[in-house]
């Protein structure tokens, strides 16, 4: 019964997909809202992306194929030498475990014939093989949101996503998180600095992508990051030291970047005395 209606299920969905009724919110990318099949409180958001679904057919085939290569090898084995089906049933375990998005595409069977060896089957469920060909490529969005058009959805969507990069970026590249402060000045403080280097870090990556650049800074900041400011500092016959600030030359490959970035560095900073 399970079965059954994981299968309705699945046909209905199936026919989701093939319908014609997709709206496109963005270059590539179409959306459709589709209420829930139960009559729940809630809607579904069905999006869809030519290069997403590329890549993810390129990725499952791959999966595939290390499979179907692995099951070879693994019933040469099987009719070379005489193992344990256990030890066959373990391995053919760990090889679906490492390879889940083609996992569901075979069916293998282990077994021991009377001679004692074991017997190493499979083939590949067309039903799955249609359904992750048809599903490449869309992602299924859940909300309780009632009200709101498809791509009103889709928006508030790629919002929180670029909400989670955010804070993935203060932790991993700016490396200003986590806030240790206690007391609330301080507190507020760091969340300035917080904000402040974000927006320093989004003006960055809109340099580079109207650069022709990419539009992700960080390559480019580990390019830059060798550019030194140095102290020179010259002694004197009375005695009296010169010092000087100055910056590194770049090389040419960051040059070429700075170039790219309309970019100009200073031969040396000026020191204001306090």
């Amino acid at each position: 019964m399970q079965a059954r209606a994981r299968s309705a299920r699945r046909l209905q969905a199936g026919l989701q997909l093939l319908a014609a009724d997709w709206h496109t919110v963005h270059e590539g990318v179409e959306v459709k809202l589709c209420k829930s099949p139960d009559g729940d409180a809630e809607t579904f958001l069905l999006c869809g992306s030519a290069d997403r679904r590329k890549k993810d057919e390129a990725i499952l085939r791959r999966f595939e194929q290390k499979i179907e290569e692995r099951l070879g090898a693994m019933q040469t084995r099987c009719q070379k030498q005489n193992r344990d089906v256990q030890k066959v049933e373990r391995e053919v375990g760990r090889l679906l475990g490492q390879n889940t998005r083609a996992a569901g595409l075979f069916e293998i069977e282990v077994n021991a014939d009377q001679t004692g060896f074991v017997k190493l089957s499979w083939k590949k469920i067309t039903e799955h093989q249609d359904w992750a060909t048809l599903s490449a490529g869309c992602d299924l969005l859940r909300t309780n949101v009632q009200d709101w058009s498809d791509e009103g959805l889709w928006k508030a969507s790629i919002q929180l996503t670029e909400a989670e990069a955010a804070f993935r970026i203060h932790k991993s590249d700016l490396s200003i998180r986590p806030i240790w402060h206690q007391k609330e000045d301080r507190v507020l403080a760091h969340i300035l600095v917080c904000f402040l280097a974000y927006v320093l870090w989004k003006t960055l990556a809109a340099m580079c992508q109207q650069a022709g650049l990419g539009d992700e800074p960080r390559w480019v900041l580990s390019e830059l990051s060798d550019i030194r400011l140095m102290d020179v500092v010259l002694p004197t016959k009375s005695g009296i030291q010169i010092r000087t600030r100055c910056i590194s030359k770049p090389t040419e490959h960051q040059q070429i970047l700075l170039d790219h970035l309309g970019l100009r560095l200073p031969s040396k900073i000026k020191s204001t005395e306090m």
